[in-house]
């Protein structure tokens, strides 16, 4: 699609715009096809810059690596949810509803569960269990056989779980339309994933060499690793070492499970190799700590100079640390968001590690991203963004996971109850009397004052201090230290502890107002401590039950539910279900999952990313397409005497369609300069050839008997939204 402007005889453009008219002009930027017209202008731009064609053959070559990577992915999730077509089974158990709960039929719409009960079938005098369930306009009752296969539990990505209506047992084309919409988002999805996958796998590096030094490096290691633990440094050192793309690795283990050591050698690996390392941390606490770590590790190797760039050094400080990054002075460089800015210059960066992803931004982490496509990438964290964790799960990216736990290991106990000025203080009793320290996390600096002038009267001679992310640098970097050292007995902080700081005494952590806090954060509280061979103690408490949402309490039943160790995996998984769904997908996705509810909408995903291949778009003649829509408008005679050749420039639509896209665009924009907003009428015409270009090139050959005027502005609007993924799709 070469950019020129299309230029028609009948079609002059004058200087000045004949929009004069106000009105027109806000009723122009607002409609349909100018907005489509402008996220063409924009994804064609975009397309010439950035976009490399594959061939035939080369695009085959990609397509087998997804559907292997894919297969990989959906390995991981082998497990309860195998079925016999080794898909995964997102139905809900009928028995494990209750009254009033909002449920999915996937032929008929959403519902509400009733009950389950007796009924005698007809033809036969013997009872079976029938599930009952409330429509819109009736009552409809399936056998438990039947509801098993085509139930899903509607829940929503945000905390009102009502649907906005309940759909109709004798009108169904509503919960179709509903149905297509969310297929049409999930092709998006699918097909945005796979250009990223793709782009990554056209990038090239050569394999790090095989240190020979590596064998002592390991040989330092103090302790014996997991099975988990073993797999992994073998899937980080085949990424390095035997592929020519660059690594893009989720290590996915619990806290205390041995995914730093991961970490370590893959930096061990590439720093050798005369290359630099970025170790990026969300928090200057677990900077700190990662770095602690690392100049310990490398400190017999004096040739390997690590360095923390932070917010607690001088301004002098920071700019010679900037100037060694930039001269390849330092091979190590450990630090916070500061290390995405503009500022920082890398001499010769091979490798990012990022750890806790979730903790950063939306601009941070699309900062990372575009990293990915040039270094390798490894990810580590107990509790993935569900985003990450999707991504892993389906093979779009490789994942270790690392679930074993170290031998000494005891698992934590946690105490899930309202909140109870006792039970504090017989919880943090018991942990000074056998020697420990105690973390104390509130939601909010707020209230931490009034937790310390309740501590310090119950334990007068006990040192106690405050931690949050609002200190003087050096005052936290201060207090940090002292409880590291043990001088400090009682740490009342904010959820800054939330990531890193591995205190080996401190063995009881107090959690209060634990509905204010996600999922990943409860989960990464309750891992600061049993990181000795102590029995360790979290203590989770909330206000009064009545005051809670149901996700909130959703939240705590399944933090309880997964008290065994190495089960933040299965953790974040849940989570996808319970928090917001726009961390995945983006906003723009949480309305098309709110259509059908996330179970039905994760199956569909996963039977389309499992069909990878069928998402290659294969355009067909612009004449192929047939659409058959039963609305012929006429044009308002005062429209057609405006027209200098109203005939001839309805043929030059339809020969601008022809063409591409593009031409279709310039056509209806120049139409618009030098007559004005078209009346409702000539909209339906061009309407009718954007569908039909659309539809060309996405590959659908054939729409048929669409009789109404607003199903052709919903199929308008459902192309279009595919249309717009168009510059990811493999075109040839």
């Amino acid at each position: 699609m070469p950019p020129n402007a299309f230029y028609t005889p009948g079609l002059s453009v004058p200087s000045p715009a004949k929009l004069t008219n106000r009105t027109e002009r806000i009723e122009l930027e607002n409609d349909s096809i100018s907005i489509l017209n402008e996220r063409i202008r924009r994804d064609f731009t975009k397309r010439e810059v950035s976009r490399t064609m594959m061939d035939s053959e080369e695009a085959d070559q990609y397509i087998q690596l997804v559907k292997e990577q894919q297969q990989r992915g959906l390995q991981k999730l082998k497990g309860d949810r195998d079925t016999k077509e080794g898909g995964f089974n997102y139905q809900v158990d009928p028995y494990t509803l209750r009254s009033g709960d909002y449920v999915v039929h996937k032929k008929v719409g959403i519902g509400r569960f009733v009950g389950i009960k007796f009924d005698v079938p007809k033809n036969s005098t013997e009872p079976i269990e029938y599930v009952f369930i409330e429509y819109a306009d009736g009552m409809a009752k399936l056998p438990v056989k039947q509801a098993s296969r085509m139930l899903y539990r509607y829940s929503l990505p945000n905390e009102n779980k009502r649907p906005r209506t309940l759909s109709k047992l004798n009108d169904t084309s509503a919960w179709e339309r509903r149905k297509i919409k969310g297929k049409v988002a999930i092709q998006k999805m699918v097909v945005d994933l796979m250009e990223l996958y793709l782009h990554r796998l056209k990038q090239r590096r050569p394999p790090y060499p095989k240190s020979p030094a590596m064998a002592k490096f390991v040989a330092e290691f103090p302790y014996k690793p997991t099975p988990d633990q073993k797999q992994a440094f073998l899937d980080v050192e085949r990424d390095l070492t035997e592929r020519e793309t660059p690594m893009d690795r989720l290590i996915c283990g619990d806290v205390g499970f041995g995914k730093t050591e991961v970490a370590l050698r893959a930096i061990f690996c590439v720093v050798s190799a005369g290359k630099q390392a970025m170790v990026l941390a969300p928090t200057i606490v677990l900077a700190k700590q990662h770095y602690d770590v690392i100049s310990e590790r490398f400190s017999k190797y004096p040739d390997i100079k690590v360095g923390l760039l932070s917010r607690f050094q001088t301004k002098s400080e920071k700019e010679e640390h900037l100037d060694m990054i930039k001269n390849g002075g330092l091979d190590i460089i450990v630090g916070t968001h500061s290390l995405l800015g503009n500022r920082v210059v890398y001499n010769n960066l091979g490798l990012l590690v990022v750890d806790e992803e979730q903790r950063f931004g939306v601009k941070q982490k699309e900062k990372i991203a575009s990293f990915k496509t040039s270094v390798d990438v490894l990810t580590l964290s107990a509790t993935p963004i569900p985003r990450t964790l999707y991504l892993a799960l389906t093979g779009f990216r490789d994942a270790s996971l690392i679930t074993t736990p170290p031998p000494e290991r005891v698992p934590i106990k946690t105490h899930l109850s309202s909140f109870g000025k006792d039970r504090v203080i017989s919880a943090i009793k018991y942990e000074l009397d056998r020697g420990g320290q105690v973390f104390y996390v509130l939601p909010r600096i707020k209230g931490l004052e009034d937790v310390m002038e309740f501590l310090q009267k119950s334990f007068p001679d006990v040192e106690i201090a405050i931690a949050h992310g609002k200190q003087y640098s050096k005052q936290l970097e201060d207090t940090m230290e002292k409880f590291a050292q043990g001088e400090i007995k009682i740490l009342i902080c904010t959820n800054i502890v939330e990531s890193g700081l591995d205190i080996q005494n401190a063995n009881t952590i107090i959690i209060q107002d634990v509905q204010q806090f996600g999922l990943a954060q409860l989960y990464q509280l309750r891992g600061r401590v049993g990181r000795a061979d102590k029995e360790a103690h979290a203590y989770l408490f909330y206000p009064d039950k009545s005051l809670l949402t149901d996700q909130a309490l959703e939240r705590l039943a399944a933090l309880e539910e997964c008290r065994e160790l190495g089960q933040g995996f299965q953790l974040a998984e849940r989570d996808m279900g319970i928090r917001g769904f726009g961390t995945i997908f983006g906003e723009q996705q949480t309305g098309d999952v709110g259509n059908v509810g996330i179970d039905l909408f994760f199956e569909m995903l996963f039977e389309s990313l499992s069909k990878v291949d069928d998402h290659r778009v294969v355009s067909v003649p612009y004449h192929s397409v047939q659409v058959d829509i039963n609305i012929n408008p006429h044009l308002p005679s005062d429209y057609i005497n405006h027209l200098e050749n109203p005939i001839e420039i309805i043929n030059e639509a339809e020969k601008a369609a022809q063409k591409d896209i593009w031409s279709l665009m310039q056509f209806t924009e120049n139409l618009r300069r030098q007559y004005g907003k078209e009346p409702h009428s000539m909209e339906i015409l061009l309407k009718k050839l954007y569908v039909k270009r659309m539809a060309a090139d996405i590959g659908a050959e054939l729409l048929l008997e669409l009789p109404k005027e607003q199903l052709l502005n919903w199929i308008f609007q459902c192309l279009s939204e595919l249309h717009a993924s168009l510059p990811a799709l493999i075109k040839y």
